[in-house]
């Protein structure tokens, strides 16, 4: 007779005391060719995270070549001095790698992400990508038809349409700003494989760039690997480039962007503020978050779960260029849509909310609730490679120092109710507000112009 089998009970295991987090501090250098290095140990993160900044920002492009940059930063996966293009693509596919590239004003980004034992070969790669980019004339005709295939779209997209708008009215026709990131038809079409090629050697160059490598770099000799790679990248050193000033006119008025029988009308409210270097960033972070960061935010409260004008409507600070000196500036922004039927009672409510909080402030409640949505969650915002890596190049291209997102985090939770408050009301004065509405201008104007919250003038769609 067989003896009935006996269940053993293991000890329930007590938790551990939680480990105080703050944001990764990188170990910065140099290679010998001048390429700024950060690093910074993940254990456990066996995807490496890899972002480069190249000093080649919108501003610098060629009068009546916008989107060169662009382009550019497009091409630098279509070939190389020893692959063409699909070649390329098959060398970082058999290495699991992922690259991509884009252009903004402060300058061009490129990505990696790769596992940690195919690292030297990717950043072989990405070395070739950035030290001998082929910039075939064929590749060079095929993006610029990409992206010209793209503008028609993006002018059809309610929300595209009302940035660029903002953009226009917001900055004047001489600064970069006021025109499209990524060019118009006119002069996208203007470019060709000796544009991007000229904008190349000028801007591009191991001096004015910076690598960060983010990852479980335990056991990897990450110094030779950059050696072997990047570090036989060669050029000429950096020259400081003279930054033009930022100029704008938040005169509060509206601008109706006509979309005859539209159902919806998509709503961009802005203006320009301060960029991260400035002391009430931190302050303008939270009162920001208060207003419209989030579903249980204030602006949703209302439009959203009281009233039913919108899915949801949100407030933000968007950096377009940040200088230590003050001379940066940041996009204030509130966007959202309602149906067309709404736009003037949504609109009226929308000052509403602006003046009651300039008259009676926050509460501690939405306060502490923003708090911990911001800093106690960033453990989890941070958990992969990627995000740390692309907020360390963040704050390189927006000449921060390294532990500034650890020093954000503290001056958010020591922010009180009353800076908070204070920051969000200068950050969107009710009568220095530019309004954007890209909807049915018959339908719309006139309940808006009763407002009266700013000029009203209507353009094409």
């Amino acid at each position: 007779m067989t003896e009935a089998a006996t269940m053993q009970f293991h000890p329930q295991p007590e938790p551990g005391t939680a480990k105080p987090w703050a944001f990764p501090a990188p170990e910065r250098g140099a290679l010998p060719n001048g390429l700024t290095v950060l690093r910074c140990n993940r254990p456990g993160q066996q995807v490496v995270a890899v972002e480069v900044h190249l000093e080649a920002p919108l501003e610098a492009e060629p009068a009546g070549l916008d989107g060169v940059a662009t382009i550019m930063a497009r091409a630098f996966n279509e070939g190389t001095d020893k692959h063409s293009a699909e070649e390329f693509a098959a060398e970082l596919d058999r290495c699991g790698a992922t690259m991509d590239a884009h252009a903004d004003h402060p300058g061009v980004r490129v990505s990696l992400e790769v596992p940690v034992s195919r690292l030297p070969k990717a950043l072989g790669l990405l070395s070739d990508a950035l030290r001998a980019p082929a910039f075939a004339d064929s590749e060079i005709e095929r993006l610029v038809r990409n992206r010209l295939d793209e503008i028609p779209h993006e002018a059809a997209n309610p929300a595209r349409r009302a940035a660029k708008e903002l953009s226009r009215q917001l900055f004047p026709a001489s600064s970069r700003m006021s025109r499209p990131r990524q060019g118009t038809e006119e002069t996208v079409g203007a470019i060709d494989s000796a544009a991007v090629r000229a904008f190349y050697e000028k801007h591009v160059r191991p001096a004015a760039a910076t690598l960060v490598v983010v990852g479980d770099l335990q056991g990897v000799d990450l110094d030779e690997m950059l050696a072997d790679t990047v570090g036989t990248w060669t050029g000429s050193t950096a020259e400081p480039r003279p930054v033009p000033a930022i100029t704008a006119d938040d005169t509060g008025r509206v601008v109706i962007v006509d979309r005859p029988g539209a159902v919806q009308t998509q709503l961009l409210i802005g203006r320009i503020g301060p960029d991260r270097h400035d002391r009430v960033w931190p302050a303008q972070v939270l009162g920001t978050y208060c207003l419209g960061g989030t579903l249980t935010s204030r602006l949703d409260r209302v439009l959203r779960e009281e009233k039913g004008y919108t899915y949801g409507v949100r407030s933000f600070g968007q950096v377009l260029r940040s200088a230590p000196d003050g001379s940066g500036a940041a996009m204030l922004a509130i966007s959202g849509s309602v149906d067309t039927e709404s736009t003037g009672p949504a609109l009226e409510d929308l000052w509403t909310v602006l003046r009651t909080l300039a008259a009676e402030g926050l509460t501690d409640a939405e306060r502490d609730v923003a708090v911990q949505n911001l800093v106690g969650v960033a453990p989890l915002k941070y958990e992969m490679a990627a995000s740390v890596a692309a907020t360390l190049a963040d704050q390189v291209e927006q000449n921060l120092p390294d532990d500034y997102q650890a020093q954000l985090y503290r001056q958010l939770a020591a922010t009180g109710t009353v800076e908070a408050t204070a920051a969000v009301v200068s950050a969107f004065p009710e009568d220095h507000l530019v309004t954007i509405l890209v909807g049915d201008a018959a339908r719309i104007e006139e309940p808006v112009r009763a407002l009266g919250i700013g000029d009203v003038s209507v353009v094409s769609g």
